[in-house]
């Protein structure tokens, strides 16, 4: 019987006609995978399933997820990260503890950038979170002064001051967070002149994030991101005392946050 899979245009133009025909009847999809996502089993012949594929500059990887996870899609990843992936699909890829945080340089090396991931309690209900500060103060493009614009010119791209942990901040239209094999890969940024997204932070080595973690960004289909000039929220070992700098960093006025859908979903 025909398998639930569904094989985007995009993908459907990477791999050929021939190669997403023979998927969709079976003959080269699996007959069970770990979702490229929440890394949790299905089975394309009883639930809808998403193929991705990851695309290097010299190599491409085909994944499945499920389709309530990711949809269909073609993700481009540095060949370094891509590796990372195949690692993360085979097992091979060992996880990150809790609460660790990923300096990165950011596009361009212009600045280096610190993430962590946590649960932040909201409502009653958990969400994932992911932290971001920088590793030093944060000069305006073309500055040449000692000062920090990190917030202002976030600020500029749509994220909101937070005054109050315990709202949840707005979606941010074009924004998203790539989570893919289960680990986080990049937050993406809206292109150039209505362009593609492209990363505004990219991890060198995918970033491993908790079961918990998973669980909670597959319910909300979103994520949290909070970003505080250096300084304001350090490398805590536990979540509550993540959530404690948070609060700190809102009430002196050094926090602002955005809600970003998973890549490839669509924007509010």
């Amino acid at each position: 019987m025909p398998r639930m899979l569904d094989v985007s245009d995009e993908v459907r133009a990477e791999i050929g006609d021939e190669e997403a025909d023979r998927l969709l009847v079976g003959d080269d999809a699996p007959r069970s995978y770990d979702c490229t996502s929440c890394r949790t089993p299905g089975d394309p012949e009883n639930e809808r399933t998403s193929t991705v594929l990851f695309v290097g500059e010299e190599t491409a990887v085909l994944a499945f997820a499920h389709a309530a996870c990711i949809p269909s899609q073609v993700v481009s990843v540095s060949e370094e990260q891509l590796q990372g992936a195949v690692r993360s699909i085979t097992g091979d890829s060992p996880a990150a503890p809790e609460g660790t945080a990923a300096p990165q340089n950011t596009p361009g090396g212009q600045a280096v950038l610190g993430i962590t991931s946590g649960l932040v309690l909201i409502g009653g209900e958990l969400h994932p979170a992911l932290v971001v500060e920088p590793t030093a103060p944060i000069a305006r493009p073309g500055s040449d002064g000692p000062g920090d614009d990190f917030l202002p010119l976030l600020i500029e791209q749509g994220f909101i001051p937070v005054t109050d942990t315990s709202e949840l901040p707005a979606l941010l239209g074009g924004w998203s967070v790539l989570l893919a094999a289960g680990q986080l890969h990049a937050v993406l940024q809206p292109g150039a002149e209505g362009g593609g997204q492209v990363a505004w932070w990219q991890a060198h080595q995918a970033l491993s994030v908790t079961e918990g973690w998973r669980t909670a960004v597959n319910k909300t289909q979103r994520v949290l991101v909070y970003a505080a000039p250096v300084g304001s929220i350090g490398q805590q070992p536990r979540e509550d005392l993540l959530r404690d700098a948070l609060d700190k960093a809102a009430a002196a006025g050094k926090l602002v946050a955005a809600a970003m859908p998973l890549a490839g979903t669509p924007g509010a």
